[in-house]
């Protein structure tokens, strides 16, 4: 294995423009299922940061000024290699991030979709015309590039949470530095880079700069970066809206999420439980989109613990590397002992264990908790595990006080046979996303995407809402002769 990398042109390296070392010399890649090392990448450092953002600057004036055919081009060439290659980002997705097969074969096929939409935003209209009360005068308002955006993303979904920022940024007319989490600094990372090299951006356009805490500072710090784009927990965002707030930079935050999934009385039970299964355990439950919170009715609780329990029952543990299980490792011994200590203060101060709970090196078995309140860690925390805690209740403005316990507003869901009541349930919720009859695990590339409370800024990803979060706007007006004032 590590002669095989060894040959990668990112092998010990970080990007440039180019490969070349890093500031803090190189980092090993390490294989949650097994702990084995695969590889080896670069380490950056601020000097690196300031290098990037050098070659940036001088980059994005050149390709803000290019034709938008020529950009959308290479957002379409993207698209297909990215395709041409899903057997080499899917292996280092299993491998290096402990997904499952599908879920590394949904996150390649949504990244594609993402740089198909991003190719279509150079088309799109940048601006309006508005009227005035000046004689003769014309009045435009038009989108322009931000300039350098800096992105900083995630381990869990590593590849689709860096397409969905940096092709849009970058079809806009932006230059984009991307940090990509140590963990998944290949996949979402150095298979990036290479992506978009060979599908022709114009050097000095993306930047793939893996490091730890002092590269994001210097990152989040330059003066020269005039947007950050993070992907992260609710604790590291509030730290970078902070820095971004005093150097009036803008921001956008996609946080952490505690997403209820409510069982009205009269819900699909078998169907619910089908969902609550999917949102609860999908990738370890390691997606911020998780079913964190699932509250059910007391007229079905009995019918959907059992139903839940059972699902989990049958699920699979294991190394998806070696054959196909339905859960793979949690990323690193840290969160899993996080999810085990969950799991165990919960119960120790009242929450009854229905199946699962049980702890194995990185892996953790899908676990349901019943008798779960609204003052155990369990419903209180981002569980970012395979654990489904369920709390119940009895009327409609109960389940919303319980909804509304968290801070937390990305995502939630809402079963009933009645769509209607479920609809007008879900504009009760503060929540910046609600599905009904579906569990909340749920994007697509052309919808606007994101969170309210601590879950965000209210920033958005997708669709026509990527235009205004990857711009700035600037107002031109114009008139044919001069105006005379009485000074």
């Amino acid at each position: 294995m590590m002669d095989q990398q060894s040959r990668e042109p990112w092998a010990e390296k970080i990007y440039l423009g180019e490969w070349v070392d890093g500031q803090r010399g190189i980092a090993t890649v390490v294989e949650p299922a097994t702990g084995d090392e695969l590889a080896r990448i670069g380490v950056s450092g601020p000097s690196d940061v300031d290098a990037a953002v050098q070659s940036a600057r001088l980059a994005q004036r050149r390709w803000a000024d290019t034709p938008f055919d020529k950009r959308a081009a290479v957002f379409y060439e993207a698209a297909r290699l990215i395709g041409e290659r899903s057997k080499l980002f899917n292996y280092w997705n299993v491998r290096e991030c402990g997904s499952i097969e599908p879920k590394a074969s949904w996150e390649l096929n949504a990244s594609r979709e993402h740089l198909i939409t991003a190719a279509s935003l150079p088309l799109q209209s940048n601006g309006m015309l508005f009227p005035s009360s000046v004689p003769g005068r014309v009045n435009a308002w038009h989108r322009i590039p931000v300039g350098i955006v800096g992105v900083i993303t995630p381990w869990n979904f590593p590849l689709v949470l860096a397409i969905r920022t940096i092709a849009p940024a970058l079809a806009l007319g932006n230059a984009v530095i991307l940090k990509p989490d140590p963990h998944s600094a290949v996949t979402g990372g150095a298979l990036v880079a290479q992506l978009f090299e060979d599908a022709g951006l114009p050097r000095g356009l993306l930047h793939v700069l893996p490091g730890g805490v002092e590269a994001g500072e210097a990152l989040v710090q330059h003066p020269l970066v005039k947007m950050i784009s993070f992907t992260g927990s609710t604790v590291v965002g509030r730290q970078i809206g902070e820095i971004c707030g005093r150097m009036l930079k803008k921001t956008s935050l996609e946080l952490g999420g505690n997403n209820p999934f409510i069982v009205l009385p009269d819900a699909d039970v078998n169907k619910a439980a089908s969902c609550g299964a999917w949102g609860a355990f999908l990738h370890q439950g390691q997606i911020c989109m998780q079913a964190g919170r699932h509250l059910v009715h007391r007229s079905v609780a009995d019918e959907y613990i059992s139903k839940l329990a059972a699902r989990a029952g049958r699920l699979s543990v294991g190394n998806p590397a070696k054959g196909q299980v339905h859960l793979g490792p949690l990323i690193n011994e840290r969160q899993a002992a996080r999810v085990e200590t969950i799991v165990r203060e919960s119960v120790d101060i009242g929450a009854v264990l229905v199946t699962g709970g049980k702890r194995t090196g990185n892996f953790f078995e899908p676990t349901v908790l019943t008798e779960v309140t609204a003052d155990m860690p369990a419903f209180t925390d981002e569980l970012f595990g395979p654990v489904a805690p369920v709390t119940v209740y009895d009327s409609i403005d109960e389940a919303i006080e319980l909804v509304h316990a968290s801070d937390y507003g990305l995502a939630a869901a809402i079963h009933s046979k009645s769509v209607s009541a479920a609809i007008a349930l879900a504009k009760r919720l503060r929540c910046g996303m609600v599905h009904v009859n579906d569990q909340p695990v749920n994007t697509e590339s052309q919808v606007p995407f994101g969170g309210m409370g601590a879950s965000g800024n209210s920033s958005r990803f997708g669709g026509p809402a990527n235009i205004e979060e990857f711009t700035t706007s600037q107002w031109i007006s114009s008139v044919e002769t001069p105006s005379e004032y009485p000074f």
